[in-house]
């Protein structure tokens, strides 16, 4: 009996680690460059952020790092998700 036991513990706990790999390799991606959240082009002095599709011809203020016109925007966009999916459960 504790054989079996330990068989279903062990299946168990193989679903579970499965599971996590799973969501793992989800978040982090793939790694390719198609992966990419910014983009910066120095010789255009532009800033890109694919996340978003917000293109900024700031990249001096962004590398001295004047960061706030670019996480502003990130956070309207996430909390426009946000609200959109908290519509569609409804």
């Amino acid at each position: 009996m504790s054989v079996l036991g330990a068989r279903i513990r062990a299946a168990e706990v193989a679903k579970r680690q499965q599971a996590e790999a799973s969501t793992r390799r989800n978040l982090l991606g793939s790694g390719d460059r198609s992966d990419r959240n910014r983009t910066y082009n120095f010789p255009q002095g532009r800033v890109t952020d694919h996340r978003i599709n917000l293109t900024l011809y700031r990249l001096d203020e962004t590398m001295e790092g004047k960061l706030d016109m670019l996480i502003e925007p990130i956070v309207q966009e996430y909390q426009a998700d946000q609200l959109a999916a908290l519509s569609e459960q409804e």
